[in-house]
């Protein structure tokens, strides 16, 4: 990896900025200071030191988003932003993808990493890793709804759902609900809506297995995980 990427990816800023640091001659490898950007490292064997601290290279990330409406759940796109646009140069530098994807227009907890491994883990239909949605629904909803998602219903593809777990808030002209599912088919909560004919009018992913959505983060924020959460993930999984 080059000097100036292992360096960036470790939070000593952009690539121009490390540029700087490099023509200073703060950094050190194996004990000799090195000022071109292009001189590789090995960082699971070579020394790198900036002003005579010792950098211990990272090799994933996991980042919790509070994405936003209007941003895609993708790496790249040729019309729209995606949640990897909102990310600092830094971040971008590991190249991570978002686990799972949230609809366009549905907001909330998201999961950025780079840990390949993790991600499936975390998506895998065995693992039954719970995700739960806040929504409001044009049309009142029922307990005899919360009866049917318990069993599952049938999508308009032919696809019974897995039981999943209705919470009623409000039941009204507009009602308010919270729903917990183990999988995440395509538009799922609003198919499984449109199958007891009801419309859902806002989404909002609240958590994933044992992380919820942190509330100081805006929408368009996001954050690294705490280690313990990191923990709690693994465990999880």
């Amino acid at each position: 990896m080059r000097i100036d990427k292992f360096l960036s990816n470790m939070g000593y800023g952009s690539r121009k900025e490390v540029k700087v640091l490099l023509k200073s001659k703060a950094v050190e490898v194996n004990g000799q200071a090195v000022r071109d950007p292009k001189v590789h490292v090995d960082e699971a064997a070579d020394v790198v030191t900036v002003g005579g601290e010792k950098v211990d290279y990272t090799e994933f990330i996991y980042l919790l988003m509070n994405k936003p409406q209007g941003v895609i759940s993708a790496t790249e796109d040729k019309y729209d932003q995606t949640v990897i646009d909102l990310l600092g140069e830094a971040e971008q530098n590991f190249e991570p993808f978002p686990v799972g994807r949230l609809d366009k227009d549905t907001e909330g907890f998201l999961l950025i990493t780079n840990d390949g491994k993790l991600a499936h883990e975390l998506l895998s239909p065995k693992k039954h890793v719970d995700k739960k949605y806040f929504a409001l629904i044009d049309g009142v909803v029922t307990e005899e709804d919360g009866d049917a998602f318990r069993r599952g219903v049938m999508l308009d593809d032919g696809y019974v759902t897995k039981p999943a777990v209705l919470e009623i808030l409000k039941s009204g002209e507009q009602s308010e609900i919270q729903l917990t599912i183990t999988e995440g088919k395509f538009h799922q909560v609003k198919r499984m809506f449109q199958s007891v004919g009801k419309e859902v009018t806002y989404l909002k992913r609240l958590s994933m297995g044992p992380l919820e959505l942190d509330p100081n983060l805006q929408r368009g924020e996001y954050r690294h995980l705490a280690e313990e959460e990191l923990d709690a993930l693994k465990q999880r999984k």
